[in-house]
């Protein structure tokens, strides 16, 4: 807490003393105007959009040298992401609310995964050798985006154009994983290739490749090869191995736009046995073994956007996408002795397909005091998975959730300093009931450089594949999901103000101030509903209730080589948790987070260097125990990373070294652990894999 406190008292006491500088009209600056798309009718300038977007720029995304986008987010305020050593899984929060809540889209197209769509995405999964920036905004965003917008969105908007005839970019990057990295065997190993090209003044095409190899963390196991069956065998993070490709044609003329692209990700995830047991067979006499699987993901993404004008006046945007992604899983008797696989049996486990298409129409009038857009977004998803049965046997589920949704948002621009935004959106569903969202937003501009935004928005959650169908049967266990689950009603309200002030050096400090609540009723949790014989069976129903307030400030101070960001955030959580048996105590627990960066730029060296911080507080959740709900909580814990970037031979070659997780974080203590079945205990959260050290080489072709 001391190291946390210590960076944002020297942050503060920078923006003190450059408060103190005069001050001149920013619109006599130029530069100054950050275009978004993300929930807009049109690209525009941060200034005119009525939600409170949050941009984090390419250049960030090259300072941290970040391998997943797991990586940038965690230097975010209100975003807490958590990894899975046992899965390779990584995923993320906002405002207490997990993955579920939280949408992440590709250019406005929500990204498919084992799961469902657009929700509970694994951030290791997505390539980030393409993007541009990425687009984050916070609370309801239901009647632009549809179902499971609950506690924001985010947009991943990718590079679609080089100012040159051909670009050329080839990376390497080695980094080790904690202290452990050789060339072959441990670390992590990436490389990059991309080729860009501008065919004509109206035809580009792109197409790149992205090998991804985390070699796997031991920590205190002894790997693959370990022979002594003493529970120490395999690793603490498993080895992963990704392979991602993608190519892109667009074309555009005028007023119309048009693109195409596909993506393909293939991983594999190895888990090693911990026991090393011994065995006998004719062909290989005694043997030492470990009973190991292998998961294998494969990633299929088609996008086609079409842009244009109707009549010669209505702009309308229309997407298509086909999307497919499965998991097979390998088990396998792997022979220690002899190095040899036996008995190896691969079978499908889960997969999720989707048919998406969203297409928006606007422009309807000629004066721009006023403007709706209606627009349509259809989905149409096939799960399938593999549950446990009675009888230790397995069974089959393919199942199929379709929605077709119509829209319509309205922007009222009562004068240049006052706009408002209210929207509708109806969801016709296969499943569940017919839903709807509703949203009104705006946004008003006060003199000296003031910004004032609020919004409130109604939304909902719809219940996810596992949820309604998975079923988790062992000896003394009975989990299962629930075909009668209904769906979360959600209500969301935030204000924010804002305030951009530019001195007569040219530097410029934007400060702002937002406040934001969110309700979730009939949350979904499992709870107790009764006995198969003597085992107690945990089924999903709608029985929590959930609210989260939060109060945060960004701050951010440019001058022509320094940049300084300072953020700072507290939100509280209740739960109203019922498992049928007794429930949870519904007051408010708080979280702290604190962040901040400081980069410098050395234009004569083609330098800069990077600093970025991040506090997280302690985390607190009540968890089942006994006989009634206990308090569990997570340590508090710092994350820094540093790096220096820097170019050569006329900007062709770019090299950047650093640090990551600068403190050494592995684990953070949790006290009372839920272990399930009413059992809790205190216990370690593996959170990191310690500090590692990174190099990137990149060498730009332009010409």
């Amino acid at each position: 807490m001391k190291k946390g406190i210590l960076i944002v008292n020297l942050i503060w006491s920078v923006f003190e003393l450059t408060a103190q500088e005069t001050v001149k009209d920013s619109t006599v600056v130029n530069g100054l105007k950050e275009v978004v798309v993300t929930a807009q009718f049109e690209p525009q300038s941060l200034k005119k959009s009525v939600h409170n977007v949050r941009v984090i720029t390419s250049a960030d995304i090259q300072n941290l040298a970040a391998n997943t986008l797991g990586d940038i987010l965690n230097q975010y305020i209100n975003i807490t992401v958590r990894p899975s050593s046992n899965t390779g899984r990584s995923t993320v929060s906002m405002f207490g609310l997990d993955a579920g809540y939280f949408k992440i889209l590709v250019d406005n197209v929500p990204l498919v995964n084992e799961s469902g769509l657009g929700n509970n995405t694994d951030l290791s999964q997505i390539n980030l050798n393409d993007i541009e920036r990425i687009e984050i905004i916070e609370g309801s965003m239901g009647v632009t985006h549809g179902a499971n917008a609950v506690s924001g969105i985010l947009n991943i908007i990718t590079k679609k154009s080089i100012k040159k005839k051909w670009a050329i970019t080839a990376t390497a990057q080695e980094e080790t994983v904690g202290k452990e990295f050789s060339l072959f065997n441990e670390g992590r190993h990436i490389q990059n290739l991309k080729v860009a090209y501008n065919i004509s003044e109206h035809w580009f095409v792109s197409a790149g490749s992205t090998h991804n190899d985390f070699k796997g963390f031991l920590g205190d196991l002894g790997g693959k090869y370990y022979s002594i069956n003493d529970g120490a065998r395999g690793y603490s993070w498993l080895p992963k191995e990704q392979w991602q490709g993608n190519a892109l044609l667009s074309y555009k003329k005028n007023s119309f736009r048009a693109f195409y692209k596909f993506e393909i990700l293939d991983e594999v995830i190895d888990f090693y046995g911990l026991a090393a047991q011994s065995g006998y067979n004719s062909e290989y006499g005694s043997y030492k073994y470990g009973e190991d699987e292998r998961y294998y993901t494969n990633r299929l993404y088609h996008h086609l956007n079409v842009v244009g004008k109707l009549f010669s006046r209505l702009d309308y945007n229309v997407s298509f996408s086909h999307q497919y992604q499965k998991r097979e899983v390998e088990d396998f008797r792997y022979n220690i002795t002899y190095d040899v696989e036996m008995n190896n049996s691969k079978n499908k486990d889960q997969s999720m397909e989707v048919l998406y298409s969203i297409g928006t129409l606007s422009n309807f009038f000629k004066k721009k005091r006023f403007d709706i857009q209606v627009g349509y977004e259809a989905v149409k998803n096939n799960g399938f998975a593999v549950v446990d049965d009675d009888g230790n046997q397995t069974k089959e589920v393919r199942k199929g959730i379709d929605n077709i949704d119509f829209f319509a948002i309205s922007e009222i621009n009562i004068s240049d300093t006052f706009s408002i935004r209210p929207g509708a959106r109806y969801s016709i569903q296969s499943l569940f009931d017919n839903q709807y969202a509703i949203s009104l937003g705006s946004r008003y501009l006060l003199p000296e450089n003031f910004e004032i935004r609020a919004s409130i928005g109604k939304s909902f959650r719809t219940p996810t594949f596992e949820e309604l169908y998975s079923q988790i049967i062992f000896d003394g266990h009975y989990f299962v999901g629930n075909e009668n689950l209904n769906p979360e009603k959600s209500t969301s309200y935030e204000i924010s103000l804002k305030k951009k002030t530019v001195f007569e050096s040219g530097s410029i400090l934007s400060n702002s101030l937002t406040a934001g609540y969110i309700d979730v009723k009939d949350r979904i949790t499992s709870a107790l509903t009764g006995y198969e014989g003597a085992t107690p069976v945990y089924e999903y129903i709608n029985i929590s209730q959930y609210g989260s307030v939060n109060f945060s400030s960004t701050n951010q101070f440019k001058t022509e080589n320094w940049n300084f960001n300072l953020g700072i955030s507290l939100t509280g959580t209740s739960r109203t948790i019922d498992n049928l048996e007794f429930s949870s105590d519904d007051r408010y627990l708080y979280n702290l987070n604190i962040n901040g960066s400081i980069s410098y730029s050395v234009p004569k060296w083609k330098t800069t260097f990077s600093t970025y911080y991040k506090y997280t507080g302690k985390a607190q959740q009540y968890v089942a125990g006994t006989d009634e709900y206990i308090l569990s909580e997570i340590e508090p814990y710092s994350w820094l990373d540093v790096s220096i970037r820097k170019y050569f031979w006329k900007d062709k070659i770019e090299l950047t070294i650093g640090s990551r997780n600068l403190f050494d974080i592995t684990n953070v203590n949790q006290s009372n652990f839920s272990q399930g079945a009413g059992h809790s205990a205190s216990s370690q959260l593996l959170l990191a894999y310690g500090r590692s050290y990174f190099a990137k080489l990149t060498y730009n072709l332009n010409f």
